[in-house]
């Protein structure tokens, strides 16, 4: 074979309603590893990207969250399996984004694997932790149930490019949300390639979304969109959290602020599943057949 054989380089793009789009824009910002080598050129999303992830999301959302809760387990154990066989893959690029050597990287997205088998096992157990009867005064019986909150944008960790953007994706659509992700700014390769992955791991189009560039300039419109119900601030700096949060206000988003210097090989515990869920409680006369009771 040749030894003057060209290199195939990688083409990166997005991840919305489960196709593979460039940016709208056309534009793209050049990624380097640790050393200023050029890795690749990663597309640089625009204001109509983050839209049109919205949309998808939305579109996304009534499917995935009537879905029962062992499906969606089984589709977020079928992501493992898919990223066990991608592995190498995976070391490499995340190797490359953080500067670590590949068998510190193959430690970390060992981790990442095994964080989505964790949620994967929540999904038909976390209604039964955080709901259930409440004891009331008079004849009726009182049932809490909670539900998911809808679409959420999710600004992934800036220092951790897999493990961490996997911890905070995870616990959203595990519990029937969708989401609109931002990757690392600066490490946005492992996030656009899990994309792929999630492309071929029967998780239906639209669920995740995953877009590349500068976090502010994509994170302004998801906070002030109307049809955005959540937030993760999880990747913002101080400044940019500030400025997201007021706007989420316009339409009342609920708001998870940051984790500053989170460890992600920490026990994952429950917190970030209970994040983006609502709790409907139903009221129910006892002894009263057909009677059809209240909610709210």
């Amino acid at each position: 074979m040749s030894d003057n054989r060209l290199s195939v380089f990688k083409t990166y793009k997005l991840y919305v309603g489960g196709k593979f789009p460039r940016s709208e824009s056309g534009r793209v910002y050049e990624v380097t590893d640790s050393k200023g080598k050029w890795l690749a050129n990663a597309p640089r999303s625009s204001r109509k990207d983050a839209r049109d992830a919205v949309v998808a999301a939305r579109k996304a959302f009534g499917g995935w969250s009537g879905a029962t809760a062992y499906n969606r387990g089984q589709i977020l154990y079928r992501v493992a399996e898919m990223l066990e066989g991608r592995k190498d893959q995976f070391v490499r690029e995340v190797a490359d984004a953080e500067g670590l050597s590949k068998s510190k990287a193959a430690a970390l997205v060992d981790a990442a694997i095994d964080r989505w088998v964790w949620y994967a096992g929540w999904t038909d157990k976390i209604g039964q932790v955080v709901g259930g009867a409440n004891p009331v005064a008079g004849p009726f019986f009182n049932l809490s149930t909670p539900e998911p909150t809808g679409v959420v944008a999710v600004l992934a960790p800036q220092e951790s490019s897999f493990l961490g953007l996997v911890s905070v994706i995870a616990p959203v659509i595990a519990t029937g949300n969708t989401a609109v992700v931002i990757a690392s700014a600066d490490a946005p390769l492992p996030a656009l390639s899990l994309g792929e992955v999630l492309a071929t791991s029967d998780l239906p189009g639209g669920v995740v979304n995953i877009l590349s560039g500068r976090t502010a300039e994509i994170a302004a419109p998801l906070a002030s969109h109307q049809d955005v119900n959540a937030i993760d601030l999880t990747g913002a700096d101080a400044a940019l959290a500030k400025e997201l949060e007021i706007a989420a206000a316009d339409n009342l988003k609920r708001v998870r602020r940051g984790d500053d210097d989170f460890d992600w090989s920490a026990d994952p515990g429950t917190h970030r599943l209970t994040a983006f869920l609502e709790t409907k409680t139903v009221w129910h006369p006892t002894g009263a057949l057909g009677t059809s009771g209240s909610s709210y």
